[in-house]
């Protein structure tokens, strides 16, 4: 087979205390899954079904062990938005998972950004388009090392934060996910095969808000790595 041009390289997320990397497939996230922020955005919480969409593999930018990920200020939007999420790193395929089977199917766990494009968000949300403006976008995805699911340990009920310029601008617990992440990967698993290599991002807490270049975010669950990203 000859390739009009070489292919891209894969993305890769540093191991926590490894030198292996996981490889991206596909990137899922879960749209409003915690109540108070579902009620921010001028949402009911009320426990729908959960919905979901995709960031392209290569959005996604792998923070190594220690370090401050720099991003640039994206083009086209005044109101860039931070998002603090659990992530869920697939290592085992499955379709129809039962969730009482789901987290046998999770690799590791990492803290993510979902970084928002607020503004374009919102006008395509009006116009009832799809999101991608606002939300898949490059370099819309920072994560931290990811950690083996036996090392992270129960991260069911886990404080979840996010800090800019060290003050606090989100604070939760992984308790009030509306749909659990176990829920969450057997729901999703009815509609798309869950492969090795998928990311799952498992929705934000409460206090989004907006960042210009020079913020410095923060943020962590509890047993996993602090992510560090400086906007630039």
């Amino acid at each position: 087979m000859s390739l009009v041009f070489p292919p891209a390289a894969p993305t890769t997320i540093a191991v926590a205390g490894s030198q292996e990397r996981f490889p991206v497939r596909r990137v899922y996230c879960v749209g409003r899954n915690y109540a108070a922020h579902a009620r921010e955005m001028g949402f009911d919480p009320d426990r729908e079904p959960p919905f979901f969409f995709c960031k392209p593999a290569d959005a996604v930018v792998p923070a190594a062990p220690g370090a401050t990920l720099e991003i640039p200020y994206p083009a086209e939007t005044a109101n860039y938005h931070y998002e603090i999420e659990l992530v869920a790193a697939i290592g085992k395929a499955g379709s129809n998972i039962a969730v009482d089977d789901a987290l046998a199917h999770v690799w590791g766990y990492a803290v993510g950004l979902d970084m928002t494009r607020r503004d374009l968000q919102m006008k395509v949300r009006e116009a009832g388009r799809p999101w991608e403006l606002g939300k898949a976008f490059d370099q819309s995805a920072p994560i931290s090392p990811l950690h083996r699911a036996a090392e992270a340990g129960d991260l069911s009920r886990a404080a979840i934060w996010l800090q800019v310029n060290g003050q606090d601008r989100q604070r939760s617990d992984t308790a009030k996910l509306i749909w659990s992440v176990a829920e969450t990967i057997a729901y999703l698993s009815r509609y798309f095969r869950l492969e090795p290599g998928d990311l799952i991002y498992t929705g934000t807490p409460e206090g989004v808000g907006p960042v210009v270049a020079g913020d410095l975010m923060e943020g962590g669950v509890d047993g996993l790595d602090t992510l560090r990203v400086k906007v630039v």
